[in-house]
């Protein structure tokens, strides 16, 4: 694996697999890497030969300084993992190479009404952030596909309307959520969960599927269901953002004659903000 801190070199190799028509793939992440994000570099194998990792701390998506400056920074055991996976070039800039001119006056990109609503609700800026990076990083690596998790759906939303209305000629590939054996979907923030948390933060998971099997069973009172979740996870000690039911492509709130319906929930412990969901076809 080759390890880049400049765009440049990035470039001047990514060109060369180019001219030799190898087809390239992005993973975006922020380190601190756990098999929920090594499953994306497995699934950006099966359909390229060149995989890019980048690790990249953003500060632009971070609503707090002191939350980017406690993000865990883990690149010597993200390398070996990264490694071991299989990927091909890891790009590791710092802030200046990223933001030459710096954060302040950095060009922007705007995502309406999808940004808006449920993280975007509580956490103002944060996908503003989002689109902006991966936007700088399709421009450096100009990939073919990029993978991002199912894990964050409202990002995989948002990006593929990114992608869609700026017309970026990047295919946007969604990797199924990796959970822990109890069901606890993966994350980074997971390490904030204390250890009287740990056995009870199934509780999102176990909401969310209690709401689809209502929906599977004819139960279409949104409003009811995602009442009833929200009470059920507060009984176990926990703060909800929001319990909601929404239309899988747009986020609109789910209708009855919907296709596909995406239950999201977000929720807090007592040093992080935990997010899942579930989806149901009809």
């Amino acid at each position: 694996m080759q390890i880049y801190n400049g765009i440049n070199g990035l470039r001047t190799s990514l060109n060369n697999d180019r001219s030799h028509k190898r087809r390239i793939s992005l993973v975006p992440t922020m380190g601190n890497l756990h098999d929920g994000h090594l499953a994306l570099i497995e699934r950006a194998k099966e359909t390229s030969d060149v995989v890019v990792c980048s690790i990249f701390v953003n500060a632009l998506q971070f609503n707090l300084n002191k939350d980017w400056e406690q993000y865990p920074r883990t690149f010597d055991k993200d390398c070996e993992k990264l490694r071991v996976a299989g990927c091909d070039y890891l790009f590791h800039p710092n802030e200046i190479e990223m933001y030459a001119n710096g954060l302040d006056t950095q060009t922007k990109v705007l995502c309406p009404y999808l940004t808006d609503v449920l993280c975007g609700a509580s956490r103002p800026g944060h996908f503003e952030g989002v689109t902006t990076v991966v936007s700088k990083l399709f421009n450096i690596v100009q990939p073919d596909e990029a993978v991002f998790g199912v894990k964050d759906y409202q990002q995989l939303i948002v990006i593929k309307r990114l992608v869609d209305d700026l017309c970026f000629p990047v295919n946007i590939i969604s990797a199924p959520i990796h959970r822990e054996s109890d069901g606890l979907a993966m994350s980074s923030r997971n390490w904030h969960i204390t250890d009287d948390e740990r056995p009870k933060v199934i509780i999102l998971k176990q909401s969310l599927d209690w709401i689809v099997e209502r929906i599977q069973s004819g139960n279409l009172d949104f409003f009811e269901l995602e009442n009833e979740a929200t009470a059920r996870i507060k009984k176990q000690g926990f703060d909800v953002d929001y319990i909601t039911c929404c239309n899988s492509e747009n986020l609109d709130s789910a209708a009855n004659d919907d296709k596909k319906i995406t239950v999201l929930g977000a929720m807090y412990t007592k040093k992080a903000r935990l997010i899942d969901n579930v989806s149901i076809t009809f």
